[in-house]
């Protein structure tokens, strides 16, 4: 086996934990590759006024595929609060070192698998006829468009007179907004491109094709977004029926797929979907199959990808003195890699041994356990993120 050097992004929080956990279930399982670590995250923006340092660019260059632990965000004003003094009043503003890369990176295809564990207590029931209890099998993918839409950053508040009349060009704007001033004007754009959209959705039609799923769908708002969500929805229209008619295109509106997904979870394969929206319904998802700490999702450029579980760095739980998370969104996002780099027999064993663990049911975190995330959790029988981890390479 090739080796490989990855570059391992702890960031904030939990994050350094679940990657130095799952690093070892990756040596564990045969993984041959050496980690070389880069600077991310909330402490380099402290210090250097820069979440993303050049450096870290550079690795990534350099090496290729980047495993990310999880980064803290704040807003505009308590960012700057939490400044060195040296770099006051020098016009840094923070923005998420995460984003960043996706844009530097053009990481512009998002995959968030959510599929049921068996055996999970967290995965979603519902009441069937003759108040049976149903458990249905979530198997779905999500393709969220990575670098455009309302994640683009372009944005004003007290937008310039350039842009203003830019707005001010269009009826709508007049009618709903010429008589507000613009100093109390924010705008935020949504920006979508024929290149980038084309990118996202064949590569959901390709995964729908290589995996077996039956159908693809745009999970947008074309009805009332009109111009956005509308050109996805007619460019999967012209890319299904000329490269992938065996596969169904469906659409749904944002909105009425949030209800969906807890009424019929088991009836959708690939969604796909722009970056907000593809947000949202990859949470949603996440939550039929047992919440953040199983969701996994991989950042896909043409040179360079980034895999991370979507969690966040949850801070308090850092300051434990023995960890509590759930390392297995973090295992799961390292495996994404591992099919990505073609290692898929290692990809599936670790896989199959979580599988074990979870179906088994006699090592389990607090969030498996439905306990409140507190340091005494262990003490009531929930398994630390290192139990967990010595019980996943226990059943490799």
């Amino acid at each position: 086996m090739q080796k490989r050097t990855i570059v391992a992004l702890p960031g904030d929080g939990i994050g350094r934990v679940v990657l130095e956990e799952t690093i070892r279930v990756l040596e564990k399982a045969g993984f041959n590759a050496s980690y070389v670590e880069g600077d991310i995250g909330w402490e380099f923006w402290k210090k250097e006024g820069n979440p993303l340092p050049d450096r870290t660019i550079a690795l990534l260059e350099k090496y290729k595929t980047g495993l990310f632990g999880a980064i803290t965000s704040k807003p505009k004003d308590a960012a700057a609060a939490e400044l060195d003094p040296s770099l006051e009043d020098k016009g840094l503003i923070y923005s998420s070192p995460i984003v960043g890369l996706r844009q530097h990176f053009n990481l512009d295809v998002c995959i968030r698998p959510c599929k049921t564990y068996k055996g999970n207590p967290l995965n979603f029931i519902r009441r069937g006829r003759g108040d049976t209890i149903e458990e249905p099998a979530v198997d779905v993918a999500i393709f969220r468009q990575n670098t455009e839409g309302l994640y683009g950053g372009v944005e004003w508040s007290n937008p310039p007179d350039i842009v203003y009349k830019g707005l001010a060009s269009h009826p709508r704007f007049m009618k709903n907004f010429g008589n507000v001033p613009v100093e109390e004007l924010s705008v935020s754009t949504r920006i979508f491109t024929k290149k980038a959209t084309e990118r996202i959705l064949r590569a959901a039609f390709t995964y729908a094709r290589k995996f077996g799923y039956k159908s693809v769908t745009v999970c947008e708002k074309p009805n009332v977004i009109r111009e956005t969500s509308g050109m996805m929805y007619k460019m999967a229209q012209e890319i299904q029926a000329a490269d992938f008619s065996e596969i169904e295109l469906w659409n749904t509106n944002i909105d009425a797929q949030m209800m969906w997904l807890t009424k019929n979870p088991e009836n959708y394969g690939v969604i796909v979907a722009g970056n907000m929206f593809g947000d949202i319904v990859s949470d949603g998802f996440a939550g039929l199959i047992g919440g953040l700490g199983f969701a996994c999702s991989a950042n896909l450029g043409e040179e360079v990808s980034v895999f991370e579980p979507t969690h966040g760095s949850a801070p308090k739980y850092a300051d434990y003195p023995v960890s509590i998370v759930n390392p297995i969104a973090m295992m799961e996002s390292a495996c994404m890699m591992l099919d990505h780099l073609g290692e898929m027999e290692i990809a599936k064993r670790i896989r199959k041994s979580i599988a074990t663990v979870i179906q088994d049911g006699k090592v389990r975190t607090y969030d498996m356990m439905k306990m409140t995330g507190r340091a005494d959790v262990i003490e009531n029988g929930a398994a630390s993120t290192r139990q967990m981890t010595d019980t996943i390479i226990n059943n490799l």
